[in-house]
């Protein structure tokens, strides 16, 4: 059974799927290891690094993506400029992938298609269920924590003013005002870095939870309540809201929306195309010089004038929809990542490295493409919607 570890190729991508200590215990479940020439320089990890750990260096993406049974990856496959060819249409018909697919998106489903046609067993990392089972494996909030802290920094890099109060000889400058929309991890790590940095910080959430610890971090807690039964699913994550909810939402972010000079967008709901919080109305409202920065871009955005993977400035705002913020932190958010996905391997084979444990619960919230379908509900609820 041969376990491929490809170099990663997405711009500003830098993260590596696994470690030499974590290829270490793939090797002793009985893995046989390709990694790809350089996969881990991102993570400052060498080659050296990986063959001392039982790996096979692998020159060529296409070698290793043909010989492979199990692809393990950060992010979705892309097309490589390299070699000429689709990631996806290089997996071999049969194999297992594993990976933050995110097949809501719209973005990514032509890709997901290729994956079904090629028979590929595509599990994604960003649907494992919140429960303390699944805790080891919980990617997404690891790599929350990365984002929710780097995305503050990003702002204030962004932004045209001081962050924190400062007095001066000719007067005092106030501090910024940060909105965070969306209490999850994402937004509790933002709250503190924003709160270290010296901002006024605002936080809104549906979920009773996620207001209660916003409220403890400091943050002035914005009123929006949603009962428990429409906010949270069963898997511990957001839902998402009705239409009509969605309306009353959208109304009270306007006003916070417009007097906010940084807002960091994170509402997720796993496995769906992200809600569309700030509409063009909202943004145009906003003060001259703010930012926006939505890391909800994976799954589409918050804001309407996000554009995946770009920064763009729309009535003097600049609305930031770069991906991959988390890699821009390798060396721990590689860590944290190549964890998870040991342990989520794991429980995949614990029925030996020749079987998978497809009646897992985990397994089956994960599972996207199999046997030549599209089994994720929330993708095929995005496919149908688009």
């Amino acid at each position: 059974m041969i376990l491929g570890i490809p170099k990663e190729i997405l711009e500003r991508e830098h993260r590596v799927a696994a470690l030499p200590e974590t290829v270490r215990e793939y090797v002793k479940m009985g893995f046989d290891v390709l990694v790809e020439s350089s996969a881990g320089e991102g993570a400052f990890r060498s080659d050296g690094d990986y063959e001392e750990a039982g790996a096979e260096m692998v020159a060529d993406a296409r070698t290793l993506f043909v010989e492979s049974d199990l692809v393990l990856k950060v992010k979705q496959p892309v097309f490589n400029e390299n070699v000429g060819r689709h990631e996806a249409e290089m997996i071999r018909e049969g194999a297992v992938l594993i990976t933050f697919l995110h097949p809501a998106a719209p973005v990514n489903h032509e890709m997901i298609e290729i994956l079904r046609d090629r028979n590929v067993t595509g599990l994604t990392m960003d649907g494992i269920p919140r429960t303390s089972l699944a805790q080891p494996m919980d990617a997404l909030t690891s790599m929350s924590t990365v984002t929710g802290y780097k995305s503050v920094l990003m702002a204030a890099n962004r932004f045209p003013k001081f962050i924190p109060i400062i007095g001066t000889a000719i007067g005092t400058i106030k501090p910024a005002k940060f909105l965070i929309v969306g209490a999850g991890v994402v937004g509790l790590q933002a709250i503190a870095t924003a709160k270290r940095l010296g901002g006024s910080i605002k936080a809104v959430d549906i979920s009773e939870d996620a207001r209660k610890g916003a409220d403890s971090l400091g943050a002035k807690v914005a009123g929006f309540e949603v009962s428990a039964e429409l906010a949270i699913g069963q898997d511990g994550y957001a839902k998402a809201l009705p239409p009509e909810w969605l309306e009353k939402e959208r109304a009270v972010l306007r006003p916070l929306v417009e007097e906010a000079d940084i807002v960091i967008f994170s509402a997720l709901v796993p496995g769906e195309v992200a809600p569309v919080l700030a509409t063009k109305e909202m943004v145009a409202g906003m003060k001259p010089g703010s930012v926006i920065v939505d890391v909800a871009v994976d799954q589409g955005g918050n804001c309407a004038f996000t554009e995946p993977g770009q920064e763009v400035v729309e009535h003097g705002i600049l609305v930031c929809g770069l991906w991959n913020i988390p890699g821009s932190m390798p060396v721990h958010a590689s860590w944290l990542y190549a964890n998870n996905l040991l342990n989520y391997v794991k429980n995949l084979y614990k029925k030996g490295i020749d079987t998978l444990d497809l009646d897992d619960e985990i397994v089956r919230h994960s599972l996207v493409t199999y046997r030549g379908e599209i089994v994720h509900k929330g993708t095929l609820k995005a496919m149908q919607n688009n």
